[in-house]
């Protein structure tokens, strides 16, 4: 990444939000770096020294700043910096894969060599991988301390640290600081769930994105009211931690409020990474906007509506085929009652199962997915989508190379085009997938062949499916209006595959 000063410094004069992540800035007058967004007064230009990422800024002996805070910056998207690999793999230190493993073992993680891996980080962001990991703990650490009342022991095993003397000592070391006196707050007096802000970038379609998930949430994993998100989560940090997690929108602070359960404590970083690609927190609404054009205008800040398991949405994608939204709702119900793990009785009662596991699915009788509705052909493309991913072969999360990953899909009787390029859009995260072959998608753009859809969706490229996003979100605004002049006559159905 070429930072330009210049370019900097007016970014931070001006507070402008669209750099809200992309670069940090030392000055040097207080030892301490900073967001281009903090509200301090803005600092001479000769003091100011400018950083691809926080741990360069700490390479340098910048302390951060305990006003803007820094790990509250938003992360990256998959497509929105050059070096995707390197972005890969500091998505995983991030999500805490250095507290178990290795640089070799992440290297292998994302498919290159261990030497080809540093080449990149230090190209990308300036430090090792080892300096990026390091200063990433800290910051979840400073984070915890602030955000929670979580034991410092707590604190520090969730934070990847071996013990509390080593988190004592590299925070003492690092910014000069002890646990206690990085202590904001103390607890917001619920001792059965843990509460965070998480930045973006704006403008936020907040209403469509929820909207979006409203319409397809299943009864017992997810549940939408009162302006909020919330679902079951499952997250496996070594052993497997089964919880929830609520969302909600504070557009003064410009954050999401997360509300985790205190049953994810051990896996902060996973479950919070989960929530960030869900809600792609990554997204630069002003880059896609732009290229979008007139179709981003109704909506601007759309975000494309991802995951917290890849699994998950193949599964719904595929029970979702020819069908209506409704019934694929009730099958997935149906399946989670009968093989999703139950949460304990100190959950919300709208929230009572976790979705099914690749493993669990694959080992289900037959008759027992009869009994869920689905029907024997498609019990027979479930099961070897479910073993695939439970043997390892079929990797379904942003890290997964989308055309391997598009191709290995539609490998598997039963998974056409629309299918794999959905799971593409909301399980890899991948900017560019658009499932061309939608009837809704089909419909708004007054097409009739996949030829004459790739040549009008092309224009849109390499942001195809935020375009599909929004097109979805106007057909079902044209629904809505013909609703009441269809009322009178009878009319034909015809499948929405809009899982």
């Amino acid at each position: 990444m070429n930072l330009d000063p210049d370019t900097c410094y007016k970014a931070v004069a001006s507070h402008d939000r669209r750099f809200d992540g992309r670069f940090y800035v030392g000055v040097s007058s207080t030892g301490v770096y900073c967001r281009p967004v903090c509200a301090v007064r803005t600092p001479k230009r000769e003091n100011c020294s400018f950083y691809e990422s926080a741990a360069a800024a700490e390479k340098h002996g910048f302390r951060p700043c305990l006003r803007c805070r820094p790990e509250l910056a938003p992360g990256h998207g998959l497509a929105d910096i050059s070096g995707r690999l390197a972005q890969a793999a500091a998505t995983l230190i991030d999500e805490g894969f250095m507290a178990e493993g290795s640089v070799a073992a992440l290297a292998a993680r994302i498919g290159v060599t261990e030497r080809h891996l540093r080449r990149l980080f230090d190209a990308q962001f300036g430090v090792s991988v080892l300096e990026y990991a390091q200063t990433q703990r800290l910051l979840l650490a400073k984070r915890l301390l602030a955000d929670t009342a979580l034991p410092v022991t707590e604190v520090a095993l969730a934070a990847g640290f071996g013990s509390v003397r080593r988190f004592n000592d590299v925070l003492k070391t690092r910014y000069g600081l002890t646990p206690l006196a990085l202590r904001r707050r103390a607890a917001d007096g619920v001792a059965d769930r843990l509460v965070f802000e998480l930045g973006y970038r704006p403008p936020l379609a907040w209403e469509a994105w929820l909207a979006f998930l409203a319409t397809r949430a299943v009864d017992g994993i997810e549940d939408v009211r009162d302006g909020a998100y919330a679902r079951t989560l499952l997250v496996d940090g070594g052993s497997r931690h089964l919880g929830w997690v609520r969302i909600e929108h504070v557009p003064r602070r410009l954050v999401l409020r997360v509300t985790l359960s205190a049953s994810l404590a051990r896996v902060i970083p996973q479950a919070l990474g989960k929530v960030r690609r869900l809600c792609d927190l990554g997204c630069r609404p002003d880059v896609v906007d732009r290229h979008l054009g007139e179709l981003a205008q109704a909506v601007p800040g759309m975000r494309l509506p991802g995951s917290v398991d890849g699994f998950e949405i193949a599964v719904r994608a595929v029970v979702g085929q020819v069908i209506s939204v409704v019934q694929a709702r009730r099958i997935l119900a149906a399946l989670a009652e009968r093989a999703g793990q139950a949460l304990p009785d100190t959950a919300p009662d709208s929230l009572r199962f976790a979705f099914p596991t690749a493993a669990a699915l694959a080992a289900l009788p037959p008759q027992t997915l009869r009994e869920a509705g689905v029907p024997a052909g498609k019990a027979r493309t479930l099961q070897a989508l479910a073993q695939r991913v439970a043997d390892g072969t079929l990797a379904l999360d942003a890290h997964a190379p989308p055309e391997q990953t598009v191709a290995a899909l539609r490998a598997i009787d039963g998974i056409g085009d629309w299918t794999a390029q959905y799971v593409a859009m909301r399980a890899l995260g991948w900017p560019d997938a658009f499932p061309g072959t939608d009837y809704a998608l089909r419909k708004v753009l007054g097409v009739s062949t996949v030829r004459a859809m790739h040549e009008r969706t092309a224009q849109w490229a390499p942001w195809r499916a935020y375009a599909a996003i929004h097109l979805w979100h106007r057909y079902e605004a044209v629904k809505d209006e013909m609703k009441g002049a269809q009322a009178a006559t009878p009319a034909t159905t015809e499948p929405e595959t809009m899982t």
